[in-house]
C-alpha cells in the first residue's frame, strides 16, 4: 500500500476538493454567460450577464487558489523533512476560504441594487473595483488567509541557510501573496491612482506573484515524477523568477496605457511587458529537459499532461498572445475587446488552473493510498479540456477581430451593441466549445472525487515494461524538434502582432479589412493548431516508452528529494 510519510500532508486534500466543486461551478456560470452572448435575453433580470461575469471570474481565482494552497501544503513536508507547523491553522484557512467564497457569491448582485463601492457607503459588502468586487470583509478576510498560509509554510521550512532555490521562490511568493494583495484592499478617491494600484492586484499579484508560485511548483513536481535533479531544477526556478520580477514590475505599466497616467509609460510599458515571455520560454524549455531526463516512464500520465497543458499554455496564453497585445499600439485596439479573453482564458486557466489539476492527479492517489489506477478517464478529459479551451480562444481572437475592424471603421467610441450581429457565427462557436469544455471538466472533477472510492476498473492497460525505438509521430523528441516548434508558434504569435498593428493603417480605418482579416485568418488558426499538434507530439513521444505498472509511490520521491 502507498504510504504518506508525513501525517499533515492529508491536510492538502480537502484543498483539493474544494479546488473541484468550485471549479465545477465556475464551468457551469461560464457557459451560462456563453449562452447569453448567443441570446441576451437569457435569464434577463434573475441572473443578468455582469453578475454571472464576476462570478464566474472570481470563482476562478478561487479555485485556483485552492489548489496551489493544496500543492503547497502537499509539498511542504517534502521540501522541509518534517511536519507542517500549526496544522489547527490550516484548517482555519480551509473555513476561511469556503467563508470567503460564499460571501463573494452572496455579495455580488449588490451592485446591481446600487449598494456597491465607497460613493454608495458600502464598501465592506461589495467595493465596486472591477475583478476586486469582494468587499473590504472579505479582503480582511483573505489577507488573514494569505497570512495563515505564509505563516506556515515559513515555520515548516528548514533554516534559512539549508533552502535551495525551491525553498525560496516558494517563500518570495507566499510573501508577496500576502502583502501585494494590499494594494487592492485600501480605497484611493482619485480614479487613476486607484487604477494605478488596482493593477498592481489584477495584474502584478496574479501574473507576477503567482508565476513566481507557479514556477516554484512546476519544478518540485517535475523531480517527484521523474526524479529530475535537484539543483538542476533549482537553478531553472531561480532564472524562472528572476526573470518575472525583473520584467514584470516595469511591465505591469502595460495596464497603465488608457488610465490617466503619464504618457511615458507608453514606451516603458511595451518594452519590458514584451520581455515577460522569456520568463515563460524558460520554464517551457526546462520542462524538456527534465521529462526526458534519462528517458524515466511516464508512471502518471494525467498528472504530467497536465503539466505540461500548464506551460504549454502559459506559452501561448500568457506569453505569445500576451505579447501580441502588449505594445500601445496593437493594445489601443485590443483593449477591452473579445480579443482580450483569448488571450485571458489560455493564460489564466492554461498556466494556473492545469497547475492545480496536475497536482491533484499526482496528490490523491497518494492521499488516498490507491496503488494504481486507470488513467485513461484522465487522458481523455485532459484532450477535451486542452481542446475545448483551444477552441473558445479561437472564437473569441477571430469575433475580436470583427469586432476591433467594425469598431475602427465606424469610427464608435464606445463598445456597445451595434456590431454584435456580424459577431453572431463565434458567438455561438463559444457555448460550442464550452461544451466539449464541460464535458472534459466534468469527467475529470469524477474522476478525482471517486478515485480511490469507486471500484477499480477492470480494465487495465498492460504496462509496456520492454518497447523498440519508435519512428515517426511516437519516436524521441529531440531538443531541435521542441524549438522548431516553439519557434513556430511563435511565427504565428508575430503574425497576430503584424495584423493587430494593420489597425492603425489609413486603409483599415476607411473600411478595408482585407490586412488585418487575412493576418488573423492565418496567425490564431495557425498558432492554436500548432499548439494542439505540438502538445500531441510531446506526449506520443513520451508514451512510447516503456511503462511501469502503477503510479509512482511516494516513497522513492521523497528519498531523492532528501538525498
Amino acid at each position: 500500500m502507498i504510504k504518506i510519510e508525513y501525517r499533515t500532508q492529508r491536510l492538502s486534500l480537502r484543498f483539493f476538493l474544494l479546488m473541484l466543486v468550485l471549479f465545477l461551478f465556475q464551468m457551469l456560470f461560464g457557459l451560462i454567460i456563453a449562452t447569453q452572448h448567443v441570446d441576451p435575453t437569457l435569464l434577463a433580470g434573475i441572473a443578468n450577464f455582469n453578475i454571472l461575469r464576476a462570478e464566474h471570474t472570481n470563482l476562478g481565482i478561487l479555485w485556483i487558489l485552492s489548489g496551489f494552497i493544496g500543492t503547497i501544503l502537499f509539498i511542504g513536508p517534502l521540501l522541509s523533512k518534517r511536519e507542517l507547523a500549526a496544522p489547527w491553522l490550516i484548517q482555519i484557512l480551509f473555513y476561511a476560504l469556503i467563508i470567503v467564497t460564499v460571501w463573494n457569491v452572496a455579495t455580488q448582485s449588490l451592485a446591481a441594487d446600487g449598494v456597491a463601492g465607497w460613493w454608495a457607503g458600502q464598501p465592506w459588502l461589495q467595493e465596486g473595483l472591477e475583478y476586486l468586487e469582494a468587499g473590504r470583509a472579505a479582503d480582511v478576510v483573505i489577507f488573514i488567509g494569505f497570512a495563515i498560509l505564509a505563516w506556515v509554510v515559513l515555520r515548516t521550512f528548514p533554516p534559512r541557510r539549508e533552502w535551495n532555490e525551491i525553498h525560496w521562490g516558494l517563500a518570495i511568493g507566499v510573501t508577496a501573496l500576502t502583502f501585494v494583495w494590499l494594494f487592492g484592499v485600501f480605497f484611493i478617491d482619485r480614479l487613476d491612482l486607484q487604477e494605478y494600484f488596482r493593477w498592481y492586484v489584477v495584474h502584478y499579484w496574479v501574473e507576477g506573484v503567482w508565476e513566481v508560485i507557479h514556477i516554484s511548483l512546476v519544478g518540485f513536481l517535475l523531480v517527484l515524477m521523474f526524479k529530475a535533479d535537484v539543483k538542476s531544477v533549482g537553478y531553472a526556478v531561480f532564472w524562472g523568477v528572476a526573470l518575472v520580477w525583473l520584467s514584470g514590475l516595469i511591465g505591469n505599466a502595460h495596464h497603465y496605457f488608457w488610465i490617466g497616467t503619464p504618457a511615458f509609460w507608453q514606451f516603458w510599458g511595451s518594452l519590458f511587458s514584451a520581455l515577460e515571455p522569456l520568463p515563460l520560454v524558460f520554464c517551457f524549455w526546462h520542462i524538456y529537459l527534465d521529462a526526458h531526463q534519462d528517458n524515466k516512464p511516464l508512471a502518471n500520465a494525467p498528472a504530467f499532461y497536465f503539466i505540461l497543458g500548464s506551460v504549454v499554455l502559459e506559452q501561448v496564453g500568457a506569453g505569445i498572445l500576451g505579447f501580441t497585445m502588449t505594445f500601445a499600439l496593437t493594445n489601443v485596439w485590443s483593449h477591452g475587446t473579445w480579443v482580450t479573453p483569448s488571450h485571458a482564458h489560455l493564460a489564466m486557466f492554461g498556466t494556473f488552473g492545469m497547475l492545480g489539476i496536475a497536482s491533484a492527479y499526482y496528490a490523491v492517489p497518494l492521499l488516498r493510498g490507491v496503488k494504481s489506477f486507470d488513467q485513461r478517464l484522465g487522458r481523455v478529459a485532459f484532450w477535451l479540456v486542452l481542446t475545448g479551451m483551444l477552441g473558445i480562444a479561437f472564437a473569441f481572437a477571430i469575433g475580436g477581430t470583427i469586432q476591433v475592424f467594425l469598431y475602427r471603421s465606424m469610427g464608435l467610441n464606445w463598445f456597445g451593441g451595434e456590431v454584435f450581429p456580424a459577431m453572431q457565427f463565434y458567438k455561438v462557436l463559444i457555448p460550442i466549445f464550452g461544451l466539449v469544455f464541460a464535458v472534459g471538466t466534468g469527467l475529470l472533477v469524477y474522476d478525482l472525487l471517486t478515485l480511490g472510492l469507486r471500484q477499480p476498473s477492470a480494465v487495465v492497460p498492460e504496462p509496456r515494461l520492454h518497447a523498440a525505438p519508435r519512428a515517426g509521430w511516437g519516436s524521441a523528441l529531440k531538443g531541435s524538434e521542441a524549438s522548431l516548434w516553439l519557434m513556430g508558434m511563435w511565427i504565428f504569435g508575430a503574425i497576430i502582432t503584424m495584423g493587430l498593428l494593420s489597425f492603425n493603417l489609413d486603409a483599415v480605418s476607411k473600411g478595408d479589412p482585407t490586412i488585418p482579416y487575412v493576418l488573423a485568418g492565418i496567425g490564431y488558426p495557425g498558432l492554436l493548431l500548432i499548439t494542439l499538434l505540438f502538445v500531441w507530439r510531446f506526449l506520443a513521444s513520451l508514451q512510447a516508452r516503456p511503462q511501469p505498472a502503477a503510479a509512482p509511490e511516494a516513497s522513492p520521491a521523497m528519498a531523492q528529494v532528501a538525498s
